[in-house]
């Protein structure tokens, strides 16, 4: 499978993987909100991903974290409404 080499496609990727990480660790994402440890609690399924991520795209745009701006949108913008000590 051809790398990925537009911006906009590597953005729709990271955005994916982020999606699938939110849709099938929902109550783990809102437990690690709550106790201020979710990337602690979500290491190894945003590893995977990451390593999901890092093999699709080339590596001048895997270094432009969108990856991590799409979990940051995703997984922690969404749930602003769960309750945090960092909110």
């Amino acid at each position: 499978m051809p790398l990925i080499e537009t911006e906009e496609a590597a953005r729709r990727l990271a955005r994916a993987i982020a999606s699938d990480l939110s849709l099938y660790n929902e109550e783990k994402i809102i437990q690690g909100i709550r106790a201020d440890n979710l990337f602690d609690a979500l290491t190894e399924e945003v590893e995977e991903g990451r390593a999901l991520y890092r093999s699709r795209v080339s590596p001048s745009l895997y270094s432009k974290n969108f990856y991590d701006r799409a979990l940051i949108d995703i997984l922690v913008k969404s749930k602003g409404h769960v309750p945090s000590k960092l909110w």
